[in-house]
Order: C-alpha cells, then structure tokens, then sequence
C-alpha cells in the first residue's frame, strides 16, 4: 500500500507539476488520525480549521475567495483544478478567505483568455497553504461517513503525530468570530455610478427613475449579490453585521437584504433581534446565513449538518410549483424543520436529504432561500429570485 501511494505521488509530480517547479512533501492530517500525503502547491506553512468538500466542476476562484469558506479548509472533489488560471474579475471578494486548499491535480497548463495568473502563484501570492497529489475521492468518502471534522494542512515537514495535535487543537467554528472578520467595518455604497454593474449587464435600471434603496447587512456578502442587486436597478448601501435595526432604518431604504457568510448562526443572537424588529417594518429577503438567521429571528432553531451542502449541482424543490432547480449551496448548517414556528412556511426543500430550503413569512413581506441564486458561475436556475425581490420592494 505504501509503495503504490509512493508511485502515485511520483507519478503526479511527473505529470502534472509545471517543469519548472520542485515541489516539497506536504501531509493533510485529520483530527481522527487520518494521513494523506501530498506536495505543497501554495505558500509554506501550515493551516488548521474544519475540512469540508465542494463538488463543483469548475469556480474553484469563486470557492476560494467566498467569506462564507472563513475558517476552513476546503477540498475540490473535481479532480483537476487549475486549468484556466485565474482572474482578476473571478473573486467573489478582494482575496481568497479558505484557510487552507486540498486538490489531486494541480493542471499543468492554464487556457483562458481571461487569466492573469495561474493558480500556485495566486495561493503562494496570497499565503494560502495547499496540498496536491492526495485521493480526494477517498477524503470525501471519509468526511461523508465520519462528518466533518478538524484537519491540519503542513508544508514545515512536521511528523503525522504533530499535524494530528494541531488538527485536535484547532478551534470549533462555533468558537470564533468569522462574521466579524469577514463584514464590512464602516457602511458604504456599492458601485453608485455603474461603473462595475454595466460590464456584467445593467439591464433593468430605470434611467431617470427613482432607484429603491436596499439596505444589505455584510455577514460576508459575495460580490455577485452586490452585482446583480445594482443590475436590477436598485441602490445597495452595504452595512456592517453589527448595525442596529434604528441605525439601517435611518437611511430610509425600501428593503433589507441580509447576506451569506460563514460560522454558526446560533451564537449572532443580536442580529436574530435586528432582523425580527426590520421584518415587522420592511421587505427582507436572506440567502444562505441569512435563510438562517431570518428563520432563528422568528423562532426556529438551526443544527448542523453530517458534512454540509457543498457545491453547484445542489437539487432543490420549489413546493409552491413542483419545479426543481440546480442550485449552488455554501451551508454547514441547516433550520430545523421540527419546531418551526406556525407562521413561517417551507417553500423549498433539498431533495438530497429533505432539509428546509427556503422560507416565507405567512402575513409579512419576507422570505428567504438556503442556496445562492447569485450563483458565480453558475448554475442559473434561481436567478429570478432577485426580480422577485425588487419587485417587492417596489410595491
């Protein structure tokens, strides 16, 4: 066993490493013992935090530079990862948020018109640790059956034993912070003039109209919601996690809209009560943590998932119509159908496991969704979404 992972990595390096590089041993250690061995592809050192696993077949820019991934360690199921380098116009935020990065194959070769920069010398740039040359099939396989757990990835040559502690000795995500290091720390306007939102299409913006003014609360808010809220012709006005209800209603908006972003929505019990006292006054619409905390604002509870929803072929039903939509997801917690207060109704489910999907309000103006309908890049299924929203908030 120990000679033919051998071969295999000497394999890899053959192939699929730029001939230019020398890659050096690397290990990624699970707090249950687990060892897989690999090579560094990003920046030395070591990186600890939860493992999770994304099945998306390509967006792996996007997965890297997602807040909602703060505090993990994230690992491609798709076996190829790099070949079409990256770009400037690809983050989903200024820089890559995964504490560390798991793929097998490191491309050898990036083609894309668009790329600026190949994947290692992005990681490396950023000082985000990577391991290539590992059996993701076999790690996913793992994380299905145990759950998700604690992992250190090292480049520093340190011995199994050692990663395994660090691993062991890495916080749980209930523990820190991550909303806080991800949110905006001063409110501001999101491309006022268009110079962004009318590359990527600004279509529905009434010229000469009155633009209705949305209020969205960053947990850690992916540039494609603040992209495709300015495309439909709406003011966004970005404001941190922590402002109060009175504060956000003092800039007269039409709407509320409140973000994805990472950790456990359990421990935000202040923004449970900001979110309860903005639904009684105006539309709110939420994605993903948002989903969830709009659901723990009105009394449901939140649990956390075996190993999470990961990935862009998520299939989600719409109960109201029958339809199924593909949709991306980025959760490691889900509300809890059992005890769900009376007036919320389910409007979506995930039909992989039957966990709720999406809520609305029975007598108010708000609802909210699990999955992403900003979708980056893709799939576009629930891109309506959005126009339902405006549509809302306009009356």
């Amino acid at each position: 066993m120990e000679k033919a992972c051998v071969m295999r990595l000497f394999s890899f390096s053959l192939i699929h490493m730029p001939a230019s590089s020398h890659p050096s041993p690397a290990i990624l250690a699970l707090e249950d013992g687990r060892i897989f061995p690999g090579f560094s592809i990003g920046a030395s050192g070591n990186a600890i935090g939860e493992i999770c696993f994304n099945t998306s077949m390509s967006g792996y820019q996007e997965v890297l530079t997602d807040p909602s991934y703060r505090g993990q360690i994230v690992t491609m199921t798709y076996p190829l990862i790099g070949n079409y380098g990256t770009g400037v116009e690809d983050g989903e935020s200024a820089v890559p948020q995964v504490n560390g990065f798991v793929i097998e194959e490191l491309s050898r070769l990036e083609s894309n018109w668009r790329s600026s920069e190949n994947l290692q010398s992005y990681l490396r740039r950023h000082g985000i640790p990577a391991i290539c040359g590992i059996d993701t099939r076999s790690l996913t396989r793992h994380l299905r059956t145990q759950g998700a757990m604690r992992a250190c990835l090292s480049t520093d040559g340190a011995d199994e034993a050692t990663a395994v502690a660090r691993a062991k000795g890495a916080p749980g995500l209930e523990e820190l912070d991550l909303v806080g290091e991800v949110s905006t720390k001063e409110i501001y306007e999101w491309d006022p003039e268009c110079k962004e939102s009318i590359q990527f299409g600004m279509t529905k913006n009434s010229a000469g109209g009155k633009e209705p003014l949305v209020v969205l609360y960053d947990f850690g808010v992916k540039r494609n919601i603040l992209r495709l809220l300015r495309c439909h012709g709406v003011r966004v006005m970005v404001v941190p996690s922590t402002t109060s209800a009175e504060e956000a209603l003092s800039l007269k908006p039409d709407g509320i809209f409140l973000s994805n972003g990472p950790g456990d929505p359990a421990v935000l019990t202040q923004v449970h009560e900001t979110a309860r006292r903005l639904a009684e006054v105006k539309p709110v619409f939420g994605i993903c943590l948002g989903h969830q905390i709009l659901s723990l604002a009105f009394g449901a509870s939140t649990f956390k998932l075996k190993f999470g929803h990961r990935g862009a072929n998520q299939p989600v039903q719409d109960l109201r119509t029958g339809r199924v939509l593909i949709t991306s997801q980025n959760h490691g917690y889900a509300v809890k159908e059992e005890g769900l207060p009376a007036e919320l109704e389910i409007t979506h489910r995930h039909l992989n496991d039957g966990t709720v999907a999406g809520i609305k309000h029975r007598t108010k103006n708000v609802s909210a969704v699990q999955f992403h309908p900003e979708a980056s890049p893709g799939p576009h299924d629930s891109a309506p979404f959005f126009e339902e929203f405006v549509r809302a908030i306009r009356g």
